[in-house]
Formats: C-alpha cells, sequence, structure tokens
C-alpha cells in the first residue's frame, strides 16, 4: 500500500508516481522507474501519461504479446515456412477471444469453451488452433514466462481419418482440363509422393542425373526419386512454362515474373481446375484434396507396406498405412490360390 505524501500537493497525483529531478515519475510495484513529463506539466497531462505508461504494461502481459514473442524466437524460426504460415492463421482466430488476457487467467475451462464453440463449424480446424496454442504456452513455460499451460489435459476433437482415393478416372479428367502449372504439379506429387509444399518449394538443383532430390519439408528425410519416362516428360512441360523476357528461374514450377508459387495461389488455379472438371464430367467427384494425390501414389504403388514406407519416407509403417487408400481385392470362397 502507498504512504500518505509528504506534500499534500502531491495528493493530486496518480498512485505511485513522484516528483524526480526534471520529471514525473513513475515506480510500479515490480521496481524500477518510469519517466512520465516534465515537472511544469499540469495535472491531466500527468494522469494521461501514467495511464499511457500502465497500459503499456499491461500490454506486455498479456496473450497476444505472449504470441508475439513467440514469433520472434528462434523455436518459431526453425519451422517450414507452411507451418508458420498457418501458425500466423491460427493465432487471428485466437486473439480477438485471448488476445487480451493474462496467459496465466486462460484456463482449461476457457479453452474448452473455445473448442466447443469453434468447432461447430470446423472440428479440424479447432483442434489445430489448440495445438497452435499449446506451443505458445510450451514456449512460454520453458522460459519461465507462464506458470502452466491451460491447454493441457483438453482433449481434441476425435479426426475421421481420411480414405480418400483417387480414381483413374477422376485423376486423368482433372488433368485433362488443368493448366501446365496445376498438370506438373499434379504429376510430380503422384508420381514422387510428395507434400505440396516439396513440389511447390522444388528448384531447378534438384534435378540430378539419378532423379529429383526431394528432403521432405516435414519429416527432413532425403531421398531420389529415381527417373521414369513419363517423370522426364513431366519436367520437360515444367521447361515450357513460360517466363518474362531475360527471366531465368530457379523454380521447377515458377510464375513468369521467376518466383515461386505460393501455396494459396496455387491452390486458387486447383480449386478452378476442379470447378471445371466438375461441369465438363459430372459423373465424376472431385471432392480431393491435393494432398490425396500423394496417397493415390502410395496407394498405386506395388510391393508391401514396409516396401511402402521405404519410397514415401514415411517414419512409421502406420502412417503408410493411413496413405494406403485402394480398395483391397480379395478372393471369394473357391477362388483362392492353390
Amino acid at each position: 500500500m502507498v504512504g500518505k505524501r509528504k506534500n499534500p500537493a502531491d495528493n493530486a497525483l496518480p498512485p505511485r508516481v513522484y516528483r524526480g529531478k526534471t520529471q514525473y515519475e513513475f515506480h510500479p510495484a515490480s521496481g524500477g522507474s518510469i519517466s512520465l513529463c516534465p515537472l511544469d506539466s499540469l495535472i491531466p497531462v500527468v494522469w494521461a501519461k501514467y495511464e499511457q505508461a500502465n497500459n503499456y504494461r499491461n500490454e506486455r502481459k498479456n496473450l497476444e504479446h505472449l504470441i508475439n514473442q513467440f514469433f520472434l524466437s528462434a523455436d518459431f524460426m526453425a519451422l517450414a515456412a507452411e507451418t508458420q504460415k498457418d501458425y500466423k492463421r491460427n493465432s487471428t482466430r485466437l486473439l480477438p477471444v485471448f488476445g487480451k488476457m493474462h496467459p496465466d487467467n486462460v484456463k482449461p475451462q476457457h479453452i474448452r469453451k473455445y473448442m466447443d464453440k469453434r468447432g461447430t463449424k470446423s472440428k479440424t480446424q479447432a483442434n489445430h488452433e489448440k495445438r497452435f496454442l499449446s506451443r505458445v504456452y510450451r514456449w512460454g513455460y520453458e522460459r519461465g514466462i507462464t506458470k502452466g499451460n491451460p491447454c493441457s489435459g483438453v482433449r481434441q476433437f476425435k479426426e475421421e481419418a481420411r480414405d480418400r482415393y483417387i480414381t483413374d478416372a477422376e485423376y486423368e479428367a482433372l488433368y485433362s482440363v488443368a493448366p501446365a502449372t496445376v498438370r506438373i504439379a499434379m504429376e510430380i506429387a503422384y508420381l514422387c509422393c510428395a507434400r505440396q509444399s516439396d513440389v511447390l518449394s522444388l528448384t531447378k538443383s534438384q534435378l540430378l542425373d539419378d532423379g529429383i532430390f526431394i528432403c521432405q519439408g516435414k519429416t527432413g528425410k532425403k531421398q531420389i526419386k529415381a527417373w521414369t519416362e513419363r517423370l522426364k516428360k513431366v519436367i520437360d512441360l515444367a521447361d515450357s512454362l513460360p517466363a518474362s523476357q531475360g527471366v531465368n528461374s530457379i523454380y521447377v514450377l515458377h510464375q513468369p515474373n521467376g518466383n515461386r508459387y505460393t501455396r494459396d495461389g496455387f491452390n486458387s488455379s486447383w480449386a478452378k481446375a476442379r470447378a471445371k472438371a466438375s461441369v465438363l464430367h459430372p459423373e465424376l467427384t472431385f471432392d480431393f484434396t491435393f494432398h490425396d494425390l500423394k496417397a493415390k501414389g502410395i496407394s498405386d504403388l506395388e510391393g508391401s507396406l514396409s516396401e511402402k514406407q521405404a519410397i514415401s519416407g514415411h517414419k512409421s509403417i502406420g502412417q503408410t498405412a493411413r496413405y494406403n487408400r485402394k480398395t483391397e481385392i480379395v478372393p471369394v470362397v473357391g477362388g483362392q490360390k492353390k
């Protein structure tokens, strides 16, 4: 509790504000001193500066500040570019709800309430946003910024594993109407069982004598995808992509100005191609995602699940099993080979 003022004239000053040598100074309970304004300032000005200083201190304690700190951290910078973009997008959903709260005032019941409400629109996104917030709190806890992680113990929604298999007819129909950029990306993703981010970031320096070198952005697995005639034709098609005069891009899949395609930019072309295919081929369904192309590639590979794992680069055979979506053909009674 602040004691009585020695000079009664100072009773009009805000709490913990005193006269310094040349400035009014604010001495927070946590220690230190903050200069507010010159001693000849009017009392309303002193109060205004005091409020500004208090607001600044409070902002530095809220969850928005913690998230911004995380975004500037080495941990965040070490993440893949697409993961960084996803985390930034997740934060835009969370900040309007929790941004002004002190991190330690956010409780598990608040997270549960957010999850339940967000889950009415998208259970998957609710899970993503909760995982991001948990990552931020874990980072803060390890550095003594937060007392705990309110996301711990809060159950996520059960996500149904995707089992969508793209048929050859669907693939060929979409390929036939898609622009060159989408056709190239489709073929590389399918033939190399590659993720979209690895396809869009592919550079010409990764085209080696033995095949295409790909270091998976998610797992870090390094592989050379051996050449086939079909894979070589894809690269030949990529070489014919238009470029502005004097532009020589380092990317296999590039815009006319030489830059790589962003995920959002490419997804726009992908969506238009699927919409066009739906109109021209109403007998087929195009409700699959670009990531399902990797699953089609793994499903179409010959060999056992362990052999497919070695080619796909997955860390576990369980991951490969989730991508192996082609319906198995089994014999009926009396149809087994002897």
